[in-house]
């Protein structure tokens, strides 16, 4: 599937603002599943832009605006083809007896560490061990897991953009019973944890449009979900916020501990903290 993003974010401030200094992680990523093959990226004010990868391997674009100004606009526009995960050969998979031995191998808890240790917003509590306990690993494999452990957050908790913020943890959200994308995620991601299966926040899109081509006819935001590495077969991702597992339809950005790693825009300035956000994507399919 060929799909194309464009993705702007405006602040307007009350008054003029001076030294502003951004990170931006918008670019799509190139891997085995999806393909990056045009990318650009606009700022007004107009400045120069600095790339490089951060820890994780994501692409970042940093700039500085030191002007005065009233309104500052980032517009990134990306083209990327993608691939369903079951097109070609199946994936490889071992029986749960050697998975287990695996996870609790010295060598895969040393790779992936940092997916394994909790952080803000997938610290460890009594109450996220309780709910985790109640989805043990079964004989079919870690895999079939995750599937059962997606469709379980998704029925049992309701989108709700009210309820929630940027701030909101994992163990928030268990008692809410409700949140967004990014709430699904650092939940399913504390729960990956807890039983010992290294697993990531990852940022991106989700063409939720007319597979005949077009666009959607709503308003379209970035999407969050998670990607659990499942030992002998690879890194796979699944979104409870839809109860799927990653397709065509995704377009992957970057991925790191929890949504702290990855933040699309962020940035500090001087002058009056009075500011307005203004954010518009739009996800469409190419023929």
């Amino acid at each position: 599937m060929k799909i194309e993003i464009s993705h702007v974010t405006r602040y307007i401030y009350e008054e003029p603002v001076t030294d502003s200094v951004n990170e931006i992680r918008l670019t799509p990523r190139t891997n085995y599943r999806q393909s990056c093959f045009h990318h650009e990226v606009r700022v007004e004010p107009g400045t120069s832009l600095f790339t490089y990868e951060d820890y994780f391997g994501n692409r970042v674009h940093s700039f500085s605006v030191h002007q005065p100004h009233r309104e500052l606009v980032i517009h990134v526009r990306a083209t990327v083809t993608t691939m369903d995960r079951h097109q070609g050969d199946a994936l490889p998979t071992l029986p749960f007896g050697e998975q287990a031995a695996l996870l609790q191998g010295e060598a895969l808890q040393n790779r992936y560490i940092e997916y394994l240790l909790p952080t803000g917003y997938t610290e460890e509590s009594a109450e996220l061990a309780a709910y985790a306990a109640g989805y043990p690993f079964g004989e079919d494999g870690m895999y079939p897991w995750a599937m059962r452990l997606t469709g379980a957050i998704h029925g049992e908790f309701t989108y709700d953009p009210e309820a929630t913020s940027v701030h909101t943890t994992a163990l928030e959200t268990l008692k809410l019973k409700r949140g967004v994308c990014q709430d699904y995620a650092h939940l399913m991601i504390a729960i990956c944890r807890s039983r010992g299966l290294p697993a990531r926040y990852v940022s991106g899109y989700h063409f939720v449009g007319d597979l005949t081509g077009g666009s959607a006819d709503f308003e379209q935001a970035s999407h969050a979900w998670v990607e659990v590495h499942i030992p002998g077969t690879g890194w796979l991702g699944f979104d409870p916020t839809n109860n799927a597992e990653v397709d065509g339809r995704y377009v992957k950005l970057g991925h790191g501990r929890d949504y702290r790693d990855i933040v699309p825009v962020k940035g500090v300035y001087r002058g009056t903290g009075r500011q307005k956000l203004e954010v518009k994507v739009d996800v469409r399919r190419l023929d």
